[in-house]
């Protein structure tokens, strides 16, 4: 049972900034006002309080991938939940069955029970093998068709909570609500396909899209594609906000256009490591200057961890508020979750505590302190 703890500063409720006291055990149990906060949300030499980050999209962390199975998706629980991540999805990569049911056993049992220092695992995003062979980015070519029957099998093995398709693909179109029916937000990523497609895919029951503007057909005025449909009719999308898979205009652009843009990391193994060689499920792929790639030179996932991102998106312009949103509140509500990703009385006690430079200085998952060390 965790004990009763009380922490003071400038807390982001869900109903807005309010300087004051909360209370906490597992879940967030009473906040109490001291003053106005005001309307700035910086500058004050005080704690920040925030939501807990929530990533929708993570492949690995401190050395780790997820698709080596048995405790790696402990450690990357870990490794991102001292830097303000709370809640996340293991993510896999494009490959033989037989290596994807080895990953989603070793998820399994992390879903199951959050170990001590663990960020809380909520599932898994399948992210392939049911895209496109023209739009691979980092995956390798060991792409097929989803089936029911096959997602159901990986389903009952680790809770399937987001799966990226192509929906240009064979039977894709027709599986969308099939697979909506079993809880799982389908994502449009690593497609190939029209505009038409993916408006087509989201009448069908799609719900949002994989690392926007990555891997996918862009924003041709004669011959849009699928992040010409996200743009206009998306009120969902995943988006990596390390500066370097989008540029800053590109970014700003989603954010006009997509009601609840969220941020992901898409971190790999290299994050929180120095400069060398990783894995990337079979790809070996090398983290140098700040950035993730393959040998020969292309993108590979990234070393970004949320706090970062909260920073990178306040050096865009954004204010503290609508950062958070989009790192916490967005995701969870994305997933249906309405006791995640924000701070208010009954929820978990997820909670990132920042200084003014907004470096992370604690972190409590569901009540509980995560050694930063």
């Amino acid at each position: 049972m965790t004990a009763t703890r009380t922490l003071q500063g400038r807390i982001l409720t869900a109903d807005g900034w309010m300087r004051g006291t909360i209370g906490f055990d597992q879940r967030v149990r009473a906040l109490h006002p001291v003053a106005d906060a005001g309307n700035d949300d910086r500058g004050i030499d005080e704690p920040l309080i925030l939501p807990g980050f929530v990533d929708l999209h993570v492949h690995g962390g401190d050395g780790v991938d997820i698709m080596q199975g048995g405790d790696a998706a402990r450690t990357v629980a870990r490794a991102h939940a001292r830097h303000g991540t709370t809640a996340m999805l293991g993510t896999t990569m494009t490959a033989h069955e037989d290596d994807i049911v080895r990953a989603l056993e070793g998820l399994a049992p992390a879903i199951a029970e959050r170990a001590p220092g663990m960020a809380r695992m909520l599932g898994v995003h399948l992210e392939g093998p049911y895209i496109s062979i023209e739009r691979l980015g980092a995956q390798p070519p060991l792409v097929v068709e989803a089936t029911l029957e096959q997602v159901r099998r990986l389903h009952a093995l680790a809770p399937i909570r987001v799966l990226t398709l192509a929906p240009e693909i064979g039977g894709h179109q027709a599986l969308i609500p099939q697979l909506a029916a079993l809880g799982i937000r389908v994502q449009l990523g690593h497609s190939a396909g029209s505009y038409e497609d993916g408006v087509a895919a989201l009448e069908a029951g799609a719900a949002g899209f994989t690392h926007l503007f990555n891997g996918m057909t862009g924003v041709d005025h004669y011959h849009p594609g699928i992040a010409t449909a996200a743009l206009a009719h998306a009120e969902y999308a995943e988006l990596i906000p390390d500066l370097k898979h989008v540029h800053p205009g590109a970014i700003r652009t989603a954010l006009r256009a997509i009601p609840r843009l969220y941020c992901v990391t898409d971190a790999t193994a290299a994050t929180g490591m120095p400069d060398g060689e990783y894995a990337l499920g079979s790809q070996r792929v090398f983290k140098c200057l700040g950035c993730v790639r393959l040998a020969a030179g292309s993108l590979a996932g990234s070393a970004l961890t949320m706090d970062q991102a909260l920073r990178n998106l306040v050096s865009l312009g954004l204010d503290l508020a609508d950062a958070s949103n989009r790192l916490s509140r967005y995701p969870a509500d994305y997933l249906g979750l309405s006791d995640r990703g924000r701070v208010q009385a009954g929820v978990h006690a997820d909670l990132v505590v920042l200084d003014a430079q907004l470096q992370v200085r604690q972190v409590f998952v569901e009540g509980d302190e995560i050694p930063l060390a």
